[in-house]
């Protein structure tokens, strides 16, 4: 221990770290200095001596004894400090300074605004300065990345075969946790020839009704957009009328006439190249959508409904069915369904009804359906009731088979005509086997052609009836005019029994 009267340090040597900017304080406190000279050295440079100040530098003082002061520190002032006893063997102790920079983006390759061509290449550098050193990352105004990540964790920023999508504003951001991050941006400007899309591909409309073809066009420079009917330039006039809000371009048809159905175009041109869409404006049915229940409270039969928008009345349906294999998938795509050569058979179902059309020499194919020509089957006329099962027989003795997984097809007068937009039948399919599932689609005709298919709806068959009814068909054409026709949609099941024995051969 040593003697009371021997000088002495109560501060330690201690690492300090300041922000730039701050006011640095280091303590030398001691004891029994007397009569020892207390100096503070950077490096061989006497900062003071005793309660002299030796330095020039204005920003250094002593207070409290000898504690040393900097203001405004700056990074040169990181380093090792000793405050010193001037004893015949010195004794002293050092403090170390570590000064902390907020960090600063001292360069961008690209900055400001910066236009490539759809296609090129880019590479954008940052580097930024700080103590300690900065994290630099890139990230995307009020979007993710062209890599789908929110934020990229380097100082070069790599865009492969830029388009329109790439484009907008990347913000390089430099953050070491002292003080503010710092950030600069470049906004990334895409030169594209147009690129068109359609808001609707095939938009449907109705005499006397307003249509309008959208297409959606964007491009860089600004594209100029003409239509066209077919290979005719539109020009604007009282009932062509041409909008456009900023990308989306509208071609208004008021009180269409029947001329006015067809193919449209719009053509999108600027300096860097031209692009084409095409539209159909249709009179004919929208696609029918199916809305029974998917499983039959039947083990034979299912009733069948569907809806169908269309501004024109629709004229006849033409549902088409098939049993579905065990273990197969039914997707959206509509298989082709012509017709069937299959005779394998366990069962018949007789035509009935005063209505049937054709003769059994005119038979030619293996299908339901058609109401007109030779080869039809299953048309409903005169008040009779089209068939509505898997098979089917006509005439004296005649009989035709499918096979069970075979399509079959029905065609069904719309009775009564409907002119409401909404329109809709309910059919009773009869002849199915029990515990089964069965694929449906159809369409629906007006004056202006067919329909598309409809979606491909499963339905299944129960194990065993819940309820014995008749056979009904109803048609409607919204809620409100929904109806039963009688004299075609109630035949009891005694009659029917009936006309198969009649039908039978001998």
């Amino acid at each position: 221990m040593l003697p009371k009267h021997e000088p002495m340090f109560i501060s330690r040597s201690e690492t300090f770290k300041f922000v730039a900017g701050d006011t640095i304080v280091l303590p030398c406190e001691v004891a029994n200095t007397d009569p020892y000279v207390v100096a503070w050295k950077r490096g061989i440079a006497i900062l003071t001596a005793g309660s002299v100040k030796v330095t020039p530098d204005p920003r250094v003082r002593l207070v409290n004894g000898f504690n040393l002061q900097i203001r405004d520190a700056v990074p040169q002032d990181a380093g090792d400090y000793i405050c010193q006893i001037a004893t015949m063997e010195p004794r002293e102790i050092t403090h170390t300074v570590e000064i902390l920079v907020p960090p600063r983006i001292h360069h961008m390759s690209s900055s400001g605004h910066l236009q490539v061509k759809k296609g090129s290449s880019v590479r954008i550098e940052c580097s930024a300065s700080g103590n300690p050193t900065p994290n630099v990352t890139w990230s995307r105004k009020n979007n993710i990345l062209p890599n789908g990540e929110e934020k990229l964790h380097s100082h070069i920023l790599s865009i492969e075969n830029v388009d329109r999508h790439k484009g907008g504003v990347y913000i390089c951001t430099a953050n070491n946790g002292v003080g503010q991050p710092a950030s600069s941006q470049v906004i990334l400007h895409v030169l594209y020839p147009p690129e068109i899309n359609v808001e609707r591909p095939v938009v449907f409309s109705g005499e006397g009704h307003e249509a309008m073809l959208v297409c959606i066009v964007h491009g860089e420079t600004q594209p100029e957009v003409i239509w066209f009917k077919d290979t005719m330039q539109l020009d604007t006039t009282e009932r062509h009328i041409m909008e456009n809000r900023g990308s989306r371009h509208t071609l208004i048809i008021r009180k269409v006439h029947p001329q006015d159905f067809g193919n449209y175009s719009c053509v999108a041109e600027n300096q860097l190249g031209k692009s084409r869409k095409t539209l159909q404006l249709s009179g004919k049915p929208n696609v029918a959508v199916f809305n029974s229940p998917p499983i039959s409270q039947y083990k034979d039969r299912y009733n069948i409904s569907w809806t169908v928008e269309s501004h024109a009345p629709i004229e006849e349906y033409k549902l088409s069915f098939r049993r579905l294999q065990q273990g197969q998938e039914v997707d959206n795509s509509i298989d082709s369904h012509g017709s069937s050569s299959s005779s394998s058979s366990s069962s018949s179902l007789q035509m009935y009804g005063g209505g049937i059309i054709g003769s059994s020499d005119s038979i030619h194919n293996y299908r339901l359906g058609g109401i007109s020509g030779s080869s039809s089957l299953g048309s409903m006329g005169g008040g009779g009731m089209g068939i509505g099962g898997g098979y089917g027989s006509y005439g004296a003795g005649n009989v035709i088979h499918w096979g069970r997984n075979d399509w079959r097809d029905v065609v069904l007068p719309a009775i009564p005509i409907s002119h409401h937009y909404t329109q809709g039948m309910s059919y009773m399919i009869r002849g199915l086997d029990p515990d089964q599932h069965y694929e449906a689609t159809v369409q629906a005709r007006n004056r202006y052609g067919w329909s598309e298919y409809s979606q491909s709806f499963v339905f299944s068959t129960s194990s065993n009836d819940n309820e014995m009814r008749d056979l009904s068909v109803t048609f409607y054409g919204s809620a409100s005019s929904r109806k039963m026709i009688d004299d075609i949609c109630l035949i009891p099941v005694i009659l029917l029994v009936a006309c198969m024995r009649f039908l039978a051969p001998n």
